[in-house]
């Protein structure tokens, strides 16, 4: 589109623009995407595979490299029932209220509480609510991997690949 101006895009033609929360990608040659990706692969990087956003049947969650996360559980959903050899995790409730099972306690925690899961300790939280819930974990120790995820018992188990699932 000679003379128009989209975003951030000024004077180019016959381009395309791809951006999202992760990445922005602007090129004349779409076919050699596949290239950047293989390369990437090559590299043993995870930018091809891993997102900023990652979607699962009970909601979302948001990371960074410092294991930060923003946790949203829909209405009447539940996380797996889990434990972490290698992390300990750290939730604090934004708004909503949950159900938090942690070994065999069971704990309501509410909006500006928190709860903390000792590594190697199963855990689970259930939003039993009719609002979203939204909570930041936050997760330390060595290794912080999404495949060191022990599973328990999950609902969502057929639809996971990013888990040990027993």
């Amino acid at each position: 589109m000679t003379g128009q101006i989209r975003g951030n895009v000024v004077g180019l033609e016959d381009v395309m623009v791809i951006a999202t929360d992760d990445a922005t990608l602007a090129t004349d040659h779409a076919q050699d995407v596949k290239h950047i990706v293989d390369h990437l692969k090559a590299e043993r990087r995870d930018e091809h595979a891993l997102h900023k956003t990652v979607h699962r049947p009970w909601g979302s969650y948001r990371g960074s490299r410092f294991q930060v996360k923003r946790i949203t559980a829909k209405p009447g959903e539940r996380l797996s029932l889990q434990m972490h050899q290698h992390r300990a995790e750290h939730w604090i409730v934004v708004e909503g209220t949950t159900l938090v099972r942690r070994g065999e306690e069971e704990i309501f925690v509410s909006g500006n509480q928190s709860v903390y899961i000792p590594m190697g300790t199963t855990h689970r939280l259930e939003n039993s609510g009719k609002v979203p819930l939204h909570l930041i974990e936050v997760q330390s120790r060595a290794y912080l991997g999404e495949d060191e995820i022990i599973r328990l018992d999950d609902g969502y188990w057929s639809r996971l690949d990013t888990s040990i699932v027993i």
